[in-house]
């Protein structure tokens, strides 16, 4: 009966989270597909996805204080209603200024109306993070992957759901009918949420973050584990390489595409997102998930330096679709591993955390590579000169300037990731995630039940795990007098000393006789 309603709950809000995810990311594709239809401006295109992320960025460790101090469900309806808000807003701008204006790239009702949409979008970052610590809440933590897979799965179809609805609505029905709605889609979360129950405590607030900007309470949890930090500045690289394909995708495939057919080519990419997901949730990541992470990218590097390499269509979609088969993966490793070697009650900061550092990446990447695209690589290449120079590659075509920065985008990308596995992070932190405990710190600790038969069943002493070696839990936090941190510690849980050899060894003998 428990873990019927856990898994009820857990359904529960993977489908309101569907719901929402494929109305932001429905307008914010809309606004590109409108923006880039109407101005031709791969800049305009670039800067707002790199203004998105940036906002992402911003307030992502926010975002994560929020989900430790509350109620996962409270927070969800917190996104939901200001979501709901935003888009109106944009909707009341809408029919109170022209096209003209809000198309007018250098006024500033342009920016403001974007702004307003993309702040909307952002809010959903609110409950991916508390979607991503309510796996560990609800979930027991050998199907984490498996869970983190489904949860590819569901951004897989809002995707897909997202790429043939934004191209077609903007192509048949235009911006006005677009932000209708966005704006009851919207809603609808709102009320799918009144019905939805999550079996969970009240957490308890932590007295070392008083403000909602916890910094220094997500760098201390980060720092527990040894190599975390270092799998998120790969993350957080990667995302930079990543920035170059979210900047040049949608310019990329509007040459080839109108935009209601770009849509529906989007939508046949994206069923890589749903068959990269649910393969996670049927097979998970292995034991070594930094180790299948590490590999994945390495074939994502080479798939994203190769898909463009003719300016044929076939070719672009099915690299698209291997390259999103691939990102489900990616992501649900990064979270398995938080999710068990992070004590619960500090996972939505870490998380948070480690979204504002990737988030930060492909802003960077967009507003840097959008102007020089657009200013330089392209014009060069369809110049003599590059034309001449790189068509033994990459033959001939509109946007063989594209092509071009996204081949060596994938090829550094390919280099970094095999580079990763000679790190000392990476081995410490795949040593850590193999032998530390389950459910150290779990949610039991995170606050008081309100409801007793919500709760998990308290392992048997035959069941609790046996101390491993101290070398693997070096950590820089104060050393314990008269041994060393216990595998509990090493994650953030209440600080022990974890018995020597001999001193194992004795209480065995102890024990037969």
């Amino acid at each position: 009966m428990k873990a019927t309603a856990e898994t009820r709950a857990f359904a529960n809000v993977l489908v309101n989270t569907l719901i929402a995810n494929v109305t932001t990311s429905f307008l914010w594709f809309a606004l590109t597909f409108w923006v880039y239809i109407e101005t031709q401006s791969v800049l305009a295109t670039g800067v707002i996805g790199g203004a998105y992320m940036l906002l992402v960025a911003f307030f992502s460790m926010v975002f994560g204080t929020i989900v430790d101090r509350y109620r996962k469900h409270t927070v969800m309806v917190l996104s939901s209603v200001v979501s709901a808000i935003a888009f109106g807003a944009a909707g009341i701008l809408y029919l109170w200024q022209p096209e003209s204006t809000l198309l007018d790239i250098g006024g500033p009702w342009f920016w403001l109306f974007a702004l307003i949409i993309l702040f909307g979008g952002v809010i959903e970052q609110l409950r991916n993070i508390a979607l991503s610590t309510t796996v560990t809440l609800l979930i027991p933590e050998e199907r984490h992957a498996n869970a983190n897979g489904l949860v590819g799965t569901v951004q897989g179809i809002a995707f897909l759901i997202t790429s043939v609805f934004s191209g077609l609505s903007i192509g048949f029905l235009g911006m006005g009918w677009t932000l209708v709605i966005a704006i009851a889609a919207m809603m609808l979360t709102f009320v799918h949420l009144l019905f939805v129950r999550i079996p969970e405590g009240a957490p308890q607030r932590d007295p070392e973050a008083p403000s909602a900007l916890d910094f220094r309470g997500s760098i201390a949890a980060i720092r527990r584990a040894p190599g975390l930090f270092a799998l998120i500045v790969f993350s957080t690289f990667n995302n930079l390489i990543g920035g170059v394909y979210m900047a040049l995708m949608d310019p990329y495939g509007l040459t080839l595409f109108n935009a209601q057919m770009w849509g529906i080519m989007l939508a046949v990419g994206s069923t890589g997102f749903l068959v990269g997901g649910a393969l996670v949730a049927k097979f998970g990541l292995s034991r070594r998930p930094v180790r299948t992470m590490l590999l994945v990218v390495i074939a994502m590097g080479v798939i994203g330096a190769l898909f463009m390499v003719r300016e044929w269509w076939p070719l672009y979609v099915v690299g698209m679709w291997m390259y999103m088969l691939l990102v489900p993966p990616v992501e649900a490793a990064e979270q398995t591993v938080i999710q068990k070697v992070v004590p619960y009650a500090r996972q939505g900061r870490v998380f948070g955390m480690a979204a504002a550092m990737e988030a930060a990446a492909a802003p960077v990447t967009a507003f840097l590579i959008a102007p020089i695209a657009e200013f330089v690589i392209i014009p060069y290449m369809r110049e003599g000169e590059g034309r001449m120079q790189w068509h033994w590659l990459l033959g001939d075509g509109e946007a063989r300037g594209i092509a071009l920065i996204c081949l060596f985008a994938g090829l550094i990308m390919v280099v970094v990731a095999g580079l990763a596995f000679l790190t000392g992070s990476y081995r410490r932190l795949t040593e850590l995630y193999v032998q530390a405990p389950a459910d150290a710190g779990g949610p039991e600790d995170a606050g008081t039940p309100t409801d007793a038969g919500s709760q998990r069943e308290e392992p048997d002493a035959a069941d609790e795990p046996v101390a491993q070696p101290a070398a693997l839990f070096e950590t820089t936090l104060d050393p314990v007098p008269g041994g060393v941190l216990d595998p509990v510690a090493a994650r953030g849980g209440a600080a022990g000393v974890a018995p020597s050899v001999s001193d194992a060894a004795e209480a065995e003998r102890d024990e037969r006789t």
